[in-house]
């Protein structure tokens, strides 16, 4: 193995993530506690720099912690003088896994879940001059709670673990009545604004006003804009609440399944569309969970839209809410994984399905309520925590089994929740009745269409291996679905699987997610290297397949996509 170190983290700044962290509901006043802190564990105390976690190489450590030991963080903060009088909320990003908090003392947080974010209104606990804040945090791997791609030996296609902070930390000033949350629906010609924690107030939409009355406001919208990757409009709103502001935005976006030319397609904006995306495990070589930077998240997303593909399929991990927002404002369809947690046997979950014994009924499938309890209800916080990003399209419950139990009940339940997207039950294998699509993972046969009347998903395939040495995690290892020695048949072997694509999307499938973005420590299967150093497919040589799929599906191609950090439509940048 080797080190592996970005130009970008070279110049990290001495608070790191030093941007609003929730894009969607913005205040004018907070104040960032990232940078450095105090962390101890066994018989050390060192320094770390927050939010980057002790194993990854930006944290400054590299270390790695034992599975279940305590990581006990500390810090101290001067509340600003112009926050006098105001309630102080403490939010963190995520912490993996089981998190203890006490200001000055007092414990103001608990919380168990390491993929979603936090908050405790600290108030009462804060004292005239320097606060102390502490954190404890211990990833158990408890198999209960959703873990990942984190695994106790990584190796293969499972990854280094991630422990304590691994998003920012951030005080923010309230009053005492404020705005707690925002739900936004909207349709093809209106947004409703839903606020928690207030009853009245007012929206502000360019030069436009509408009342809020009992926590709710409708907007019709006149010569409707509608959201599209290559034309990611966005409506930015302010919501004042007596002595409370905040801003944010939707889009008008809708989605559909309907029957054109005798096989159901997924139709955007009510005309079919064709999902081009790519599997994105979110990890990042210097930084592991976090980037470097937020910009590393535009970078992403600018060069996969360089390359023609228009959806990434965020695995088994929820990111920062800034991901989600550039791909709201760059135009990046995301299909938002659920992260597992249950236990994932080997020959259960990959070997037998992979030899096409899939056919599996799943009601007594990790059975432990326990584990189902917190999965359902991890399931719900998940889907509110992310449900107003125009950006999602679709949510996978279980990937090729893992943890999977019941999915026709999760499908239901998941669908009352947020009837406006789609579902995908049971990505790969071990179908069950419910689900809006067919969703096939497809690595070792020839490509072809599921057998189910329903729109069709290739939901992973690919993952062709290029290795360069002097940008890979592990020089002795190398793990992918079919392995080639120079570039050159490399690219020419890509070119030659979308070929066998594009007849498919003509007989109706609806979307297709490549294996994937980036290598990830072992896994050499990515179109960057590990480090983003390398981008392996140059858009120059993909541009004829990424003109023929247009040609295959007219509407994707209806606009062309600027290719630019400044493509936004409107005023919606935060």
């Amino acid at each position: 193995m080797q080190t592996l170190f970005t130009a970008e983290a070279a110049a990290i700044p001495e608070v790191p993530w030093n941007v609003y962290p929730r894009p969607q509901m913005r205040r004018e006043r907070w104040l960032c506690l990232n940078g450095t802190w105090e962390l101890s564990f066994g018989n050390a105390v060192q320094k770390i720099r927050v939010p980057y976690c002790p194993e990854s190489l930006l944290s400054g450590l590299r270390q790695k912690p034992k599975i279940g030991e305590a990581l006990r963080y500390r810090r101290t903060f001067l509340v600003p003088e112009d926050w006098r009088g105001m309630r102080v909320l403490l939010h963190f990003g995520a912490v993996m896994r089981k998190t203890v908090v006490t200001v000055n003392g007092v414990e103001t947080a608990r919380h168990e879940n390491g993929y979603l974010p936090f908050s405790a209104d600290i108030t009462d606990a804060l004292r005239t001059g320097e606060n102390e804040l502490c954190v404890e945090a211990v990833n158990d791997l408890d198999v209960r709670y959703p873990y990942g791609k984190q695994t106790k030996k990584r190796g293969g296609m499972w990854y280094t673990p991630c422990s304590g902070v691994w998003q920012t930390v951030w005080l923010e000033p309230v009053p005492e009545r404020y705005i707690r949350s925002l739900q936004i629906t909207n349709g093809p010609d209106w947004a409703e604004i839903r606020a928690e924690g207030v009853e009245t107030g007012t929206v502000r939409l360019n030069d436009r006003t509408f009342p809020l009355e009992n926590g709710t406001a409708r907007i019709p919208v006149d010569d409707p804009h509608p959201w599209t990757p290559d034309d990611p409009y966005l409506y930015a709103f302010t919501l004042h609440c007596g002595a409370d502001t905040v801003q944010s935005y939707f889009a008008l976006r809708t989605l559909s399944i309907e029957t054109v030319g005798g096989v159901p397609r997924l139709c955007l904006n009510g005309k079919p569309y064709f999902f081009n995306g790519l599997l994105d495990q979110g990890y990042w070589s210097d930084g592991l969970y976090t980037p470097a930077t937020p910009e590393g998240f535009e970078r992403d997303v600018l060069a996969m839209k360089s390359l023609g593909f228009n959806t990434l399929r965020k695995h088994i991990k929820v990111e920062p809410d800034r991901f989600y927002y550039d791909c709201d404002r760059l135009g990046m369809i995301v299909f938002q994984d659920m992260v597992n947690n249950g236990v994932y046997r080997y020959v259960r979950d990959t070997v037998l399905p992979t030899l096409h014994f899939q056919k599996r009924r799943d009601k007594r499938l990790n059975p432990d309520p326990e584990t189902r309890r917190i999965f359902s209800d991890s399931m719900e916080a998940t889907v509110r925590h992310l449900g107003n990003h125009p950006c999602i399209c679709l949510w996978t419950i279980f990937n090729e089994g893992w943890g999977q139990f019941c999915a026709d009940d999760a499908y239901t339940k998941l669908k009352a929740l947020d009837p406006s997207r789609w579902i995908d039950s049971t990505s790969g294998w071990f179908h069950q009745h419910l689900s809006d699509v067919d969703s096939l993972h497809i690595y070792f046969d020839k490509l072809h269409l599921g057998k189910e009347n329903k729109p069709q998903l290739l939901s992973e395939f690919g993952g062709y291996v290029w290795k360069v040495p002097e940008h890979s995690y592990n020089l002795e290892k190398t793990y992918g679905y079919k392995v080639f020695d120079t570039r050159e048949a490399y690219v020419q072997a890509l070119r030659a699987l979308y070929q066998s694509l594009i007849p498919l999307i003509r007989k109706g499938l609806c979307g297709a997610i490549y294996t994937q973005v980036s290598d990830v420590e072992d896994e050499t299967n990515g179109l960057f290297t590990f480090d983003r150093a390398v981008l392996k497919l140059q858009p120059k040589e993909w541009a004829d397949v990424k003109t023929a799929i247009c040609e295959t599906d007219p509407y994707h191609c209806a606009s062309d996509f600027r290719n630019s950090r400044d493509f936004v439509t409107n005023s919606c940048r935060f």
